[in-house]
């Protein structure tokens, strides 16, 4: 870090300064300007808050050097991270083409989108069985019995499988069943079940928060790679905006920006960025021109009868034809939509 002293701070101050963080173990590297005076700080910082140093008589300004998200840094890790998903890969020029309805419903119909969108390219399927809803009395999803009839689809096509887990206590039973553990944008920040997912040993999808900044979502992924799970693969899915045109603001510049700054991979959502199906085709597009490593689109083969987010989902023909678009702007990028494997290494049906 460096501390930026305040206009007219005495010596005595600076001594004082120095001298309590020499205490703490760091070395200080002094150097008096014109109108400031700063002071380089050498050695473990995570021993001493920025806050802390804040409150040190005479210091104006604390401006940390290195990004608080150690692990999620390019500094940390210079080479961009590909993240396996039972023999799916992500990131480092493969891209992850995820596909389904919002939440799993009756068996036919899952049965059906299943076959459609891996038939059009998709390589992970997803469907909630845990649903965040902002009224108590929606469809909340159909638990654990949704969880087995997902891992049913993902065994009958080949597939892995992508689900939201919402609570700390599920990650368990979650992690029997699917390939990849999501935390979506209301959870973003609940770090319990950030830690909790990060003991796993499934790859974790982790979705932008609606009013969170780039540095919110890495801090977050942080969470997780600091439990020891390394395979994070980051979501960006819109955010709060003053313009009811659209459901979300779809923030594609953040594609780029979160690239400089992090190894891990990350995809867009324009589902739910946009929540206009009319949208969603031209957004993906836009994505993948950005750099994504990976689309995120809900599909259901009636959507008016869907259960949950009906409205924004794509019908299986449309995904078909946005699928080959997306193959072709991965060609033109120089980038390979990953292949399923041949025998994918998915979690079987504990029961």
């Amino acid at each position: 870090m460096i501390l930026i002293l305040k206009n007219g701070a005495s010596d005595e101050q600076i001594e004082r300064v120095i001298a309590r963080l020499e205490g703490w173990g760091l070395q200080t590297h002094l150097s008096r300007g014109t109108f400031r005076t700063i002071i380089g700080l050498i050695g473990d910082e995570s021993q001493v808050s920025q806050e802390t140093l804040s409150s040190l008589a005479g210091v104006s300004q604390v401006i940390p050097v290195l990004p608080p998200y150690k692990l999620a840094s390019r500094e940390a890790h210079p080479e961009s991270s590909v993240i396996d998903v039972s023999g799916v890969k992500i990131g480092g020029g493969q891209l992850g083409m995820i596909a389904g309805p919002c939440s799993v419903e009756d068996r036919d119909r899952m049965m059906r989108i299943a076959e459609s969108v891996c038939q059009s390219g998709a390589n992970l399927f997803r469907g909630g069985a845990y649903k965040p809803r902002t009224s108590p009395y929606a469809f909340q999803g159909m638990g654990e019995k949704g969880l087995e009839l997902l891992r049913e689809v993902g065994d009958r096509f080949g597939v892995p499988v992508v689900t939201e887990v919402t609570d700390p206590r599920n990650v368990e039973l979650v992690a029997q069943y699917a390939d990849m553990l999501q935390v979506g944008a209301r959870n973003m920040q609940n770090f319990v079940l950030l830690s909790e997912v990060g003991k796993t040993s499934r790859p974790v999808l982790l979705k932008r928060g609606m009013s969170a900044t780039i540095a919110d979502l890495l801090m977050s992924a942080e969470y997780v790679l600091s439990e020891g799970n390394p395979d994070v693969v980051l979501c960006e899915r819109g955010v709060k905006s003053f313009d009811p045109a659209t459901r979300n603001l779809f923030d594609v510049a953040a594609v780029p920006a979160v690239q400089g700054l992090t190894h891990l991979p990350i995809i867009v959502d324009p589902s739910h960025a946009t929540g206009r199906p009319d949208l969603i085709p031209p957004c993906a597009l836009a994505g993948l021109a950005a750099g994504a490593d990976g689309v995120h689109i809900e599909v259901h083969d009636c959507p008016e009868e869907a259960k949950s987010d009906g409205p924004q989902a794509l019908l299986p023909e449309q995904y078909e034809q946005i699928s080959q678009q997306m193959r072709l702007m991965a060609d033109l990028l120089g980038k390979t939509i990953s292949p399923l494997a041949d025998s994918a290494s998915t979690p079987k049906n504990p029961s």
